[in-house]
């Protein structure tokens, strides 16, 4: 197996463990916060990010993979951003209706289309800008319902926009320049994110909630679902950094929005969710579009593979091509370039020599000998145009009684004749 296929296949692993491990989430807190009423989302992040820690931290004990670290302030402010993220697309969803709380959720695709375009001169093809438009126009139908606007929610609505972008983008970046791995990279921020979140989340909860996590009653069947929740989020955090680093932040929105149409069905199947015409509508265009975008961005990974395949083949070629000719000290090649071939130049001490014997078999003051000493001198540091020559005369006169002195014998363990 290639290695292109063998990255296909763990591209295809790793969206398919991120569907199904979100999604079976969601139906896990679904149950929590709806129907027993653990409402502090936050406060649960934590936990999930403390328990993704810990398990992570017993695999690294097991050696399942290899810690690498790498620049502490880079880790830390990761992992701060991202909590602070999480904390703010919470609040967006408190102070706004859910109809423009999916709107913001909507608006992060586009967005950091525009940051890496801007940031990182990454180019969008016609076709994928075209597939988004139908991805996020199908999303829109199939979710959002009423759109109440207020200055706090619109505001806390872009700020959560700007970091989780922001965040996305960073969990790419980061992997590709390190060169960590998603479990690597994972590993580390996770104490950044879960102590961002333990510090905030009751505070936020109360803000949004009204309620006292620390005075809400656990009974047994609470804690199993938080429990539940906590090993699925492993999952879930593990499978985040694995896609990202594999395909980019806007593949992983798309895949997003996947997740949320697959639960709106899976709740209208299981839950008995109200559902109307225009979810299944707005499911369909929906997947229309995630189908086009997935064929676009797989013709243009195929073809840049081609490329890079044609261009390391005519490498080769070039390498091993007959018509490389030397002549004269100078390599032809067959497309006209010229390149110097190299020539074997004599040793220091060869050099050394020859000056100490010409100093030695000719008048010190004869301008032969000055011109001779200059020369072997330019050859040991060469220098550019007319200055060697009149510097090396300058260097002689000074340095030649001096040199004069030493007599024939050894230089560096060689015999001087």
């Amino acid at each position: 197996m290639s290695d292109g296929q063998k990255f296909q296949l763990g591209t295809i692993g790793a969206l398919s463990l991120s569907v199904v491990s979100s999604v079976s989430i969601v139906i896990c807190n679904k149950a929590l916060i709806s129907t027993l009423g653990f409402t502090f989302a936050t406060t649960l992040t934590s936990w999930h990010l403390l328990v993704t820690f810990c398990s992570l931290h017993v695999a690294l004990w097991m050696k399942m993979f290899e810690h690498k670290p790498f620049d502490p302030r880079a880790v830390m402010g990761f992992g701060i951003l991202n909590g602070i993220s999480i904390g703010l697309l919470n609040l967006s969803l408190g102070f706004n209706s859910v109809g423009f709380y999916q709107m913001t959720k909507l608006a992060i695709i586009p967005c950091t289309v525009l940051l890496e375009i801007l940031f990182f001169r990454k180019i969008f093809s016609r076709t994928i800008q075209f597939s988004l438009v139908i991805l996020l126009l199908g999303v829109g139908i199939a979710t959002v319902t009423d759109l109440q606007l207020n200055a706090l929610g619109s505001f806390l609505s872009l700020l959560a926009v700007i970091t989780t972008c922001v965040a996305q983008i960073m969990t790419n970046t980061i992997q590709k320049k390190f060169k960590v791995s998603s479990t690597q990279l994972l590993y580390q921020s996770c104490p950044y994110q879960a102590i961002t979140l333990f510090i905030v989340g009751p505070f936020l909860d109360g803000l949004l909630t009204n309620k006292n996590v620390f005075a809400f009653k656990f009974t047994p069947q609470v804690l199993f679902f938080i429990v539940l929740s906590c090993l699925i989020s492993v999952s879930v955090n593990f499978s985040t950094f694995l896609v990202i680093g594999k395909t980019s932040a806007v593949t992983y929105q798309v895949l997003g929005h996947l997740k949320t149409c697959l639960v709106l069905g899976f709740g209208y199947v299981l839950l008995h969710d109200p559902f109307c015409w225009h979810n299944i509508l707005g499911i369909l265009i929906a997947v229309v579009g995630m189908v086009l975008y997935s064929y676009c961005c797989s013709l243009e990974s195929q073809q840049k593979a081609n490329e890079a395949a044609a261009q390391l083949s005519q490498t080769k070629e070039s390498e091993s091509d007959p018509l490389l000719t030397v002549e004269n000290g100078s390599g032809i090649l067959a497309d006209g370039v010229v390149t110097k071939a190299p020539i074997n130049q004599p040793s220091d001490e060869d050099v050394a020599g020859k000056v100490i014997h010409v100093l030695h078999s000719n008048d010190l003051s004869s301008r032969e000998t000055v011109t001779t000493f200059g020369n072997s001198l330019c050859s040991l540091f060469p220098l550019p145009g007319f200055w060697d020559g009149i510097l090396y005369e300058i260097i002689i006169i000074r340095f030649t009684v001096s040199i004069a002195s030493l007599s024939p014998g050894k230089l560096n363990g060689k015999t001087i004749k």
